[in-house]
């Protein structure tokens, strides 16, 4: 922080620290980003083929 303010006086220019972020705000801030996604309920996909796509030996079904 010294070497800041020498190199800032020369410019007539006085280093001013931030104020301190509220810990409320900081840690909705982190709650919101780090919870999880809503669970989704997985319903299953149904696979339609016509008859020319299943060849009798590739052993499905």
């Amino acid at each position: 922080m010294v070497a800041w303010a020498v190199e800032l006086s020369e410019y007539d220019i006085t280093f001013m620290p931030r104020g301190n972020i509220k810990s409320q705000i900081l840690a909705d801030f982190i709650l919101e980003l780090s919870s999880p996604p809503e669970e989704t309920s997985v319903q299953p996909w149904t696979l339609s083929v016509d008859g020319s796509s299943n060849d009798p030996l590739s052993h499905t079904g």
